[in-house]
C-alpha cells in the first residue's frame, strides 16, 4: 500500500470515526399511555455537522421524534462562539419537537453557565435543573450535574413510571435506588476509542480504563439506563471506531406486549 496509501487509510477512518453519524435504536415497554419516541442526544461539545448544525437536526428530524432530551455537555466551554452553535442548535431542535435539557460537567465547570441557560431557553429548550416536567405522556426529572454526587436526587420526583435524565452514567446504582424506571446519560463519549467488533470502550472520565458504562443499555433491578456515545469530542479530540451516536428510544406501553 505504501506510507501514503496507510496514511490515507488512517486519515479516512478517523474522518469516518468523528463526522458520520449513526442512528441507534431502542424499544422499552414504559408507564406510557401511546407510544413514544425520544430522540437521546449528548455530549455534543459545540461540534457542529455542517452549517447550523443542519445535517444532525436533518437526521433527527427523519426520526420523527415527539421529544428530544440532551444530557449535557452541549458547548466545551463557555465562550460566546460555542454558545451560538448551542443555541443555534437548540433553536433548530425545537422546531422538530420539544426539547430537554440537563447540564453537563462542562457547563458546571466553566463560568458562565447562567448566560447559557438563558439562552437555551431562549432558544426553546427547558431546562431541567433539579425539575419535572411531562412531556408527550412521558414524565421526566432532570438533575443539575453538579448535584448528582450529593442526596438531591432523592429528594425530586421518581418512580418506575419516570425517566431521569442525568449525565453520569457511573452513578447508576444511586439512580436505581432513587427508584427511576429509565435513566439517559452520556458524558462517558463511548470509551473515546472502541475496540472493532466489541461492546468494550478503552477510557471514559470518572470510570478508568474499559469502562463498565459507557454505551449502550444496561440494567439494574427495575431500572434501565441507555447511555449515549454522543457527538463530539472532548480533551482528547479524536474517537477510533466510535461514530457520534443519534439515540432513538421507542416507548410503548405494556399493553403492546413488547419486552
Amino acid at each position: 500500500m505504501g506510507v501514503l496509501g496507510a496514511a490515507g487509510l488512517i486519515a479516512a477512518v478517523c474522518l469516518f470515526s468523528n463526522n458520520a453519524l449513526q442512528v441507534t435504536e431502542y424499544e422499552r415497554v414504559f408507564a406510557v399511555g401511546k407510544t413514544v419516541k425520544i430522540v437521546h442526544l449528548s455530549d455534543l461539545h459545540a461540534k457542529t455537522f455542517g452549517k447550523d448544525n443542519a445535517r444532525l437536526v436533518k437526521k433527527v428530524a427523519r426520526l420523527c421524534p415527539q421529544v428530544i432530551v440532551f444530557t449535557g455537555d452541549i458547548v466545551h466551554k463557555c465562550a460566546e462562539k460555542q454558545f451560538c452553535v448551542a443555541e443555534k442548535t437548540v433553536a433548530a431542535l425545537s422546531r422538530v419537537a420539544p426539547v430537554l435539557f440537563v447540564s453537563g460537567n462542562h457547563e458546571m465547570r466553566n463560568k458562565g453557565y447562567r448566560e447559557l441557560k438563558k439562552r437555551l431557553v431562549a432558544a426553546g429548550a427547558t431546562v431541567l435543573d433539579d425539575e419535572a416536567a411531562e412531556k408527550a405522556g412521558v414524565k421526566f426529572t432532570g438533575i443539575n450535574c453538579a448535584h448528582i454526587k450529593n442526596d438531591t436526587l432523592f429528594s425530586l420526583p421518581s418512580g418506575a413510571d419516570r425517566a431521569l435524565l442525568a449525565h453520569y452514567p457511573h452513578y447508576f446504582q444511586k439512580y436505581a435506588s432513587a427508584g427511576f424506571g429509565l435513566v439517559l446519560c452520556g458524558h462517558a463519549h463511548g470509551g473515546q476509542w472502541r475496540i472493532p467488533f466489541s461492546k468494550r470502550g478503552i477510557y471514559a472520565p470518572g470510570q478508568g480504563f474499559f469502562p463498565k458504562y459507557c454505551c449502550g443499555e444496561y440494567r439494574l433491578g427495575d431500572s434501565v439506563m441507555i447511555v449515549s456515545r454522543g457527538l463530539g469530542n472532548s480533551e482528547f479530540p479524536l474517537r477510533l471506531f466510535n461514530r457520534p451516536e443519534i439515540v432513538a428510544i421507542t416507548l410503548k406501553p405494556e399493553t403492546d406486549n413488547i419486552s
